[in-house]
């Protein structure tokens, strides 16, 4: 495999005009589109309908297991100038290999499940119409947008729909504060700390706050960023993820916050349809809102599931196609694959398909695949950024490296343990 030389010197660099804080955002923005989903939207407020208050302490040592190896995307591209992709391709084709597999694994199932969430909810704005049918045209406008608009158009759209969905779910959880809960005195919450709840609780740290494997698409946006707005220092690379990942922390916690205090104990069953789902989504929201907030609520949710197709189907695609390319031995920066991005696209419509009806199963299903996979992704990303091509002041500290080494004895201890209670006990 041919190697590319990658300079350092920032010296070489043209000057560039100091970009305004909103504009140097771009990459960890994205990612929090990706991540405010599925994990938040759906997972978080299970979470809290159904425990309470008890998983608000799992939840945050998720993420904070999880954030090195976030962090490792944005770290290694503002070090290196190349994507973790390219990375991987340094430490030699097994590994490359390694990650294309479960990678391309991930796009479909990934993908298929917010296609087919997204799909679901619009089913209360358009009653009628077939799932299969506004999958498709679901989908035909995501590709649109993603291979007429390229990186700026996804960029913007994913800026605004977090901002909006996070401005109303926080109004909404501090207003619920000001009601009783729904939960009557003498009701017992369900215990989640044992065997018969593990499958809810990896499904809830699959998606938490995104699968790790964002990673790699944060580095290629941050790298398309660089190609157009001009190079990325460390300072700014590091705030822009920072942001977005701490951002799309504290919103699961008003998730979890909203539904503990609207919906637990309330008697009420979650929906497994779309359909069903969202018109209880709408309720709790009105329930703290007002009627008006309906509709409101229904267009924003949906925004949000499709933002965070809109910016899988861009990432993935990208991140399958560079790593396709770096097996050839080309680092090409153009990671646009039209072709690549219908055949993801297709294949998640087949699998959209063997879930009519079950959106919450579909989903569970990709968060568990999720979960099962991280620990690999992670130990990809931490073997990378303790390579020698590395430079010494851009690798981790000793905190980030202990950090990191409890994350993957976190990862793939669940993961292990999921593994045994579910086919070998």
């Amino acid at each position: 495999m041919t190697t590319q030389t990658i300079s350092h010197d920032n010296n070489t660099r043209p000057t560039q005009t100091k970009p305004s804080l909103l504009n140097s955002l771009g990459p960890g923005i994205m990612m929090a589109a990706a991540a405010i989903g599925g994990s938040h939207l759906i997972a978080s407020t299970k979470a809290g309908a159904i425990y309470g208050w008890q998983l608000v302490g799992l939840i945050i040592l998720v993420n904070i297991f999880k954030y090195p190896f976030f962090q490792y995307g944005a770290r290694y591209s503002a070090a290196t100038d190349e994507s973790l992709v390219r990375g991987y391709a340094r430490m030699g084709q097994p590994w490359l290999l390694l990650f294309l597999g479960l990678n391309a694994f991930a796009s479909v199932v990934n993908i298929a499940a917010l296609l087919g969430l997204t799909s679901a909810l619009l089913g209360a704005v358009f009653p009628g119409i077939p799932t299969l049918v506004m999958a498709g045209v679901v989908i035909s406008v995501c590709l649109l947008i993603v291979l007429r608009g390229h990186y700026h158009l996804v960029d913007g759209f994913s800026k605004w729909i977090v901002v909006i969905l996070s401005v109303v779910t926080v109004a909404a959880t501090l207003l619920a504060f000001t009601q009783p809960s729904a939960a009557p005195a003498e009701f017992v919450a369900p215990d989640p700390w044992v065997l018969g709840s593990l499958a809810m609780l990896i499904s809830l740290m699959g998606w938490m706050p995104a699968p790790v494997e964002v990673s790699a698409m944060t580095s290629l946006w941050g790298r398309s960023k660089a190609q157009e707005d001009g190079p990325r220092s460390m300072k700014t690379a590091l705030l822009d993820m920072n942001v977005g990942y701490i951002g799309t922390t504290i919103l699961a916690l008003f998730f979890v916050a909203l539904g503990a205090q609207v919906m637990h104990g309330s008697g009420i069953e979650l929906a497994k349809s779309g359909a069903a789902f969202s018109q209880q989504l709408a309720d709790m929201y009105a329930s703290v809102m007002g009627d008006w907030s309906r509709w409101l609520v229904i267009i924003a949710a949906v925004c949000c599931i499709f933002s965070s197709l809109l910016t899988c189907v861009d990432g993935y695609s990208r991140v399958n196609k560079s790593a396709w390319d770096n097996l050839h031995g080309n680092d090409s920066p153009n990671t646009e694959s039209p072709l690549l991005a219908l055949a993801i696209s297709a294949a998640a419509i087949t699998l959209v398909t063997q879930f009519p009806g079950s959106m919450l199963a579909m989903l569970e299903f990709a968060m568990i695949a999720a979960f099962l996979t991280t620990p690999v992704f992670a130990l990809l990303n931490y073997r990378l950024m303790n390579a020698s091509h590395v430079p010494e002041e851009h690798k981790p500290g000793r905190a980030l490296t202990l950090l990191s080494q409890a994350g993957l004895i976190f990862l793939f201890g669940f993961a292990a343990l999921f593994i045994w209670w579910k086919w070998m006990m």
